[in-house]
């Protein structure tokens, strides 16, 4: 469907960068982001996971490197794969120099952990030496000990600081293959931390509420701070942090970024809360058709709305919609036209062939 002007955002502007075959930044798609919960060193299960990942649209992949051991697994899990791998470093940045050397496509390092500014550098000449692209992620929960003495507690000015600081030093070294986070679990401090930067530098920013919390929880927290980001023009890359199957991080992502017309991946379902007036159990019935369809990637709009209240204007702006109507006549609309009408217990069976249908059109 042609989006309107009014449904359109328009992008800041930043700079380009790689992250493996990945494009992040500029007018470049808006990239999902997820991270393994496995043992790196669990390597058949590390890459079964990035699999699960790649299949529900991680463009980029998250792992972590606390050991040795870890970034040592890396040549075997990025010969399996094929999404760039960002090797998460916290405390060591020699192990961020293995993971480089072993195929990691990004090196995720938190300026508040690793160290002397000599470390970071040792850092940058094997990102350079291995193609590497490097994230500055600044965290609240973990900033440099002098900027909390100066700023005594988190916030905005004291996040942009250790952002702004690790930007020059990246320059003063010829590195320009980097991307910047300054995340917080507090909305608010997120939310003003990167306007803040925004405003100071153009490189690509790496968006996200960290530790928001559980699958519920955490999807609205992480909605509301990304999306209002999002909203402004701010953001290139998004993951949306929760105590859940990281799967569900994918999905949350792509969620947030279709709701604003910034991706389009597989159906999306507008459906009404139902009440008294409905025709058939929307609830039920939206559930196993998001079960049924969930395997599909093609873009697909589809309407199920329980009542003739809201149905044909809500069929008029999607591919395929169903209005509830009375004694069983629920009438089905193909892209906003009145169609046929579905008796109540082939609704499933009816919609899922016409989505599959659809896909096939689009895709031959």
């Amino acid at each position: 469907m042609e989006i309107r002007p009014y449904r359109s955002i328009k992008r800041r502007k930043t700079k380009i960068i790689k992250v493996g075959k990945i494009s992040v930044g500029g007018d470049s798609p808006i990239t999902v982001q997820s991270m393994t919960n496995t043992l790196t060193t669990d390597v058949k299960s590390t890459i079964k996971q990035i699999h699960q990942l790649e299949e529900a649209g991680a463009d980029i992949v998250r792992v972590s490197c606390p050991d040795e051991n870890s970034t040592s697994s890396l040549k075997e899990i990025v010969k399996e794969i094929s999404v760039p791998i960002v090797a998460d470093i916290h405390f060591h940045h020699k192990r961020a120099i293995e993971a480089a050397k072993n195929g990691a496509s990004c090196l995720r390092i938190n300026p508040g952990n690793i160290g002397t500014s000599e470390r970071v550098e040792e850092i940058i000449k094997a990102a350079k030496d291995y193609n590497c692209s490097i994230r500055i992620g600044v965290n609240a929960g973990s900033l440099d000990k002098l900027l909390l003495e100066k700023y005594k507690e988190p916030c905005p000015e004291a996040l942009v600081e250790s952002a702004k600081y690790n930007i020059n030093l990246m320059e003063r070294n010829n590195f320009f293959n980097f991307k910047i986070s300054v995340k917080s679990s507090d909305v608010f401090l997120a939310i003003k931390s990167y306007e803040k930067l925004s405003e100071v530098c153009d490189y690509p920013l790496h968006l996200g509420i960290t530790e928001a919390g559980g699958l519920m929880s955490g999807s609205i927290k992480s909605s509301i701070g990304i999306g209002q980001l999002l909203l402004k023009g701010i953001g290139d890359t998004i993951r949306v942090s929760l105590s859940a199957d990281p799967v569900e991080e994918v999905k949350a992502g792509y969620e947030i970024l279709k709701s604003l017309n910034l991706r389009t991946r597989g159906v999306t379902i507008i459906s009404c809360p139902s009440c008294a007036r409905q025709a058939f159990p929307v609830i039920d019935t939206v559930k196993i058709l998001e079960e049924k369809l969930s395997h599909i990637k093609v873009p697909v709009t589809l309407s199920i709305i329980g009542c003739v209240v809201n149905g044909p204007g809500e069929a008029a702006q999607t591919e395929i919609g169903l209005t509830g109507g009375g004694q069983d006549n629920n009438l089905l609309y193909l892209s906003g036209v009145p169609h046929t009408k579905v008796p109540s217990n082939k609704i499933i069976e009816k919609i899922v062939g016409l989505v599959e249908e659809k896909v096939k059109e689009k895709t031959l």
